[in-house]
């Protein structure tokens, strides 16, 4: 039997959404597996670059094993990823989604949404990646009464991003290890409204308060240090049209929201600044995916061909 689980990319914080607010985003981490009827052998056939990180697809699913009690099929796995990992684009969310999620469907499904998320939330640390990775869309991760709670927000008028995505590597506990330990009132205030604020614009269609409601000062300007282009990058995005800007979970690439029709010219001003700066980087063009993590099962696969869920553009 042959399944196929495909989890998109994510951009968390959108500026102020401090671990608390992410974006799932066109581009995609694939794991196929083919049973092969021995119980509880899972061999790794192909796997991408994971830059000396353990392999969280098979930590997702040794989790849904750990938490049902259950023995999974043996079989092959294969791991394909368009992701570029340690970017800020939410790889080791994909990869831990796809591991729960195809190891539920192996098992039979005996775990709902919420539970794959509370599993998710315990691997990754946090919410904001894992939801959107699973839910799709616009997702604020929230801990509520009865444990770690997921609620998609609408998004009312057309969007797409436009990422600035560098050649070199940034980590999570590099970009953690630079912010302070306490804060001014003002500045959890302040972070407060603008996230409040975010929720509304993209909720209600109200774009054009995008470049306030994602401006930071909780995270961004340490950060900042770490990463020379990111304030030049979120300026030369709206200056081009964009509506907001933001560095992308903890960096370094930089997402810009865009109405489709002004996503091409944003694009060009970040490849200007790109070669004007002598930067590595590329600039891609990125849907908002709307689905999150989807399962294949052999039939599907066997009527649907090849899988073509759509790959960014440069």
């Amino acid at each position: 039997m042959r399944y196929e689980v495909s989890v998109p990319a994510s951009s968390a914080n959108l500026g102020p959404g401090f671990d608390v607010l992410a974006l799932a985003l066109g581009w995609y981490l694939v794991v196929r597996y083919e049973t092969d009827g021995l119980p509880g052998s899972v061999h790794v056939a192909t796997t991408p670059e994971l830059h000396g990180g353990p392999n969280l697809v098979l930590e997702g699913m040794q989790a849904l094993v750990r938490e049902t009690g259950l023995t999974l099929p043996g079989g092959v796995l294969d791991v394909e990823s368009d992701i570029p990992v340690a970017r800020g684009l939410g790889s080791s969310a994909a990869a831990v989604v796809a591991g729960l999620v195809l190891a539920n469907e192996l098992l039979g499904r005996p775990c709902e949404e919420r539970t794959l998320f509370r599993l998710a939330c315990s691997l990754e640390g946090h919410g904001d990646n894992v939801g959107a990775a699973l839910f799709g869309g616009a997702v604020l991760a929230v801990e509520g009464i009865d444990g770690p709670l997921a609620v998609r927000i609408p998004i009312a008028s057309p969007l797409v991003a436009v990422v600035l995505v560098p050649e070199a590597l940034g980590f999570t506990s590099d970009a953690r290890a630079v912010l302070p330990r306490r804060i001014r009132r003002v500045t959890a205030v302040r972070t407060a409204a603008r996230t409040a604020l975010l929720v509304l614009a993209l909720s209600t269609g109200r774009s054009e308060l995008l470049a306030t409601a994602m401006a930071d000062e909780l995270h961004q300007p340490y950060r900042a240090v770490l990463y020379p282009h990111l304030e030049e990058t979120i300026k030369v995005a709206q200056e081009a049209g964009a509506y907001g800007a933001a560095l992308s979970g903890a960096g370094p690439s930089v997402l810009a929201l865009a109405h489709p029709r002004r996503a091409e010219t944003v694009r060009r001003a970040l490849e200007e600044l790109i070669a004007r700066r002598g930067l590595a980087a590329r600039v891609v063009i990125l849907p908002i995916d709307e689905q999150g993590a989807r399962v294949m099962r052999e039939a599907e696969l066997e009527r649907s061909g090849v899988h073509d869920r759509s790959i960014a553009s440069e």
